[in-house]
């Protein structure tokens, strides 16, 4: 820090621990000066050759007969005067940015000019500010701060734009250029580290500059930021860099204390400096999407306004793929009923799909509407999105107030397109039905039926198949789906084929009675076994008719690989007890003999699966007739 002494006779003034102060002389006071409530026993030639203003008072004091004057409203206040008249009698003065600006102003309150007295305290002062303040980068902001307390007269006298644009020059300096000291707490230093000039094995950060000055005033800072940006030389992400140390350092992370009416004005201000200060070019600027996120959540939370608002939306619009959970997670305020602000997040997806043109079907819609769209969007980050929309269901879907038609809405806003795995949607299903017991069957039905079971996991299907929280319908499914992904796999396709499809879909449109099921128990024997074991046989069938001659053998041979593999699959009692009703009853392969006839496999009151029930037929001489074989059906 810089410094100046004036003056060279010792320091005299005295004071008595009240609110009187007075100079150690051998010649007795002939003056008392009043300022802010101290009064100052001093004389009058040292002050008279000094300050025009203490002239004109103490003649005016002497022709009313009084030796007592009155000074009101001097910048600094008593402390500054005290150096004014240390000043006036020589004695020395320590100046530095601390009171140099204050000092300054006092003198030009009591006229302390050349005109009065050569080299006086105002032309001293220039001299140390212009020499010794304004060339420091520490000693600029720390005059700059003081400054807020001198107003008026320190906007007066151009003192808060000099220290300003002091700190602006040396902010858009070359980094290389930077020989002064700064304070730097980012991830590469150490915490409350000191940074001395930098020689020549360690070079000086873009954002050297940032973390001094968040310990301006909101509306300093804006000042500082509006001249450091004027100059053009600092790129977008730098300022963005700036703004978020700035937010780090003044809104806090507690949302009891946004929400606290004493401060939620200061905040509001503060909010709306930092996003009038962010570049124009948000796409571009560097500001990750998380604190645009926290922007907005602390504009909810204070209520700072729709314009505010719309503005911070639609730059985490550019963006909302690269957010996360936590960051979306913004408290709701009343009247809504939920923990946090679901609508919120509905709304900035459904402008995110618009910016990428993209319905809820996966069309594109650049051709379909007058305006045009901003396509920039990848499929990469429409995935990313379906990702991070179905975590954050699964967050939210344990709020007891989330609505199921709340959640339909959320899970729907992606395009099917986009979501390629159903692993998340199935997690947050499972926990909003773990944590809705007590919903009606058709609602139950209605979230269930967002999950396409054939892009579930192996890990998903097995723990769905075990999942007592599901109907059981969609056990049934993801049990069907897996002997049909099993035999596809088995026989080295691509995957189940269409007429696997078209068996799935014919079971998707079936509708079960509510009274056949019960607390994952059959009530009554399944009333279309036999149709679904039609369905797996007719699809064999089709296959061993579209080959020729040693094409049977080879299907018996891979039916029996496919039972042995797909009996390795873990299911729980429940499931097994599914698909063993839909052997007991009626399981009779076309062109099979009475149960008890050659071929036929005891189910009757086996707790096994059908993979093991069913035994594969010996291979029989290849003249025989294609419609007397028999397939074992996995």
């Amino acid at each position: 820090m810089k410094f100046m002494k004036l003056g060279s006779k010792p320091d005299a003034f005295q004071d008595d621990g009240s609110d009187a102060r007075y100079v150690l002389s051998d010649l007795p006071s002939d003056i008392v000066i009043h300022v802010d409530g101290a009064r100052f026993y001093l004389h009058k030639f040292p002050l008279l050759s000094k300050s025009s203003v203490l002239q004109r008072l103490i003649i005016e004091a002497s022709q009313n007969g009084t030796d007592e004057v009155v000074i009101q409203d001097i910048p600094g206040g008593v402390k500054t005067f005290e150096i004014c008249a240390k000043f006036c009698y020589g004695m020395v003065v320590t100046l530095n940015a601390y009171n140099a600006v204050a000092a300054r102003c006092a003198a030009e309150y009591l006229g302390m000019t050349e005109d009065v007295e050569k080299s006086n305290l105002i032309f001293k002062m220039e001299v140390f500010l212009n020499s010794g303040i304004f060339r420091s980068w520490k000693d600029s902001i720390i005059a700059l701060q003081t400054t807020d307390a001198l107003l008026p007269w320190s906007e007066e006298l151009k003192l808060v734009g000099r220290c300003i644009d002091s700190i602006a020059t040396k902010a858009t300096v070359n980094p290389s250029n930077v020989m002064w000291s700064y304070t730097y707490n980012r991830k590469s230093a150490s915490s409350d580290e000191i940074v001395e000039a930098r020689k020549s094995s360690q070079a000086v950060p873009k954002d050297w500059w940032v973390e001094d000055l968040c310990e301006l005033d909101v509306d300093l800072y804006r000042r500082v930021m509006v001249a450091v940006k004027s100059r053009g030389r600092i790129p977008s992400d730098v300022v963005g860099e700036a703004l978020k140390a700035y937010a780090a350092r003044w809104l806090p992370e507690c949302c009891d204390t946004l929400v606290d009416d004493v401060y939620s004005e200061s905040y509001k201000h503060l909010l709306e400096t930092i996003v009038w200060l962010l570049p124009s070019d948000k796409g571009s600027s560097g500001i990750s999407c998380r604190f645009f996120l926290r922007l907005l959540k602390v504009t909810v939370l204070i209520g700072a306004g729709e314009l505010l608002k719309e503005e911070l939306m639609d730059s985490i619009v550019l963006q909302l793929h690269k957010a996360s959970v936590h960051d979306l997670l913004i408290p709701s305020k009343p009247p809504a009923q939920t923990i946090y602000d679901i609508q919120l997040v509905q709304t900035l997806i459904g402008r995110y799909m618009r910016h990428a043109g993209v319905a809820e079907d996966g069309i594109f819609l650049n051709n379909l509407d007058q305006e045009m769209f901003e396509t920039s969007v990848d499929n990469e980050s429409l995935v990313a999105l379906c990702k991070l929309v179905d975590r954050y269901l699964a967050e939210v879907a344990s709020d007891p107030n989330l609505s199921v038609s709340s959640f339909v809405d959320l899970a729907t806003s992606m395009p099917e397109s986009a979501r390629t795995t159903h692993d998340g949607l199935y997690t947050a299903i499972d926990i909003f039905l773990k944590l809705h017991p007590g919903l009606p069957k058709t609602e139950k039905r209605k979230i269930c039926s967002l999950m396409d079971v054939k892009k579930l996991s192996k890990g998903a299907c097995i723990h769905a198949a075990q999942n007592d929280r599901l109907p059981l319908r969609v056990v049934v499914q993801v049990l069907f789906f897996e002997q049909l992904r099993a035999a596809g796999a088995a026989s080295a396709g691509p995957g189940p084929n269409g007429s696997m499809a078209r068996c799935m879909a014919r079971l998707a449109e079936e509708e079960e009675e509510d009274d056949d099921w019960k607390d994952g128990r059959a009530q009554q024997e399944p009333p279309t076994p036999g149709a679904l074991k039609k369905q797996l046989g007719s699809l064999k069938l089709a296959a061993a008719d579209r080959g020729a001659g040693d094409d049977g053998r080879r299907l018996v041979a891979r039916s029996s690989s496919v039972a042995n593999q797909s009996s390795r699959l873990s299911l729980s009692s429940r499931s097994r007890r599914i698909f063993d009703k839909l052997w007991v009853g009626g399981a009779k392969l076309p062109g099979e003999g009475p149960a008890g006839g050659k071929g036929s496999s005891d189910t009757s009151g086996s707790s096994q699966s059908p993979r093991s029930s069913v035994k594969p037929l010996e291979s029989k001489s290849s003249s025989s007739s294609s419609r007397n074989r028999r397939y074992s059906v996995s």
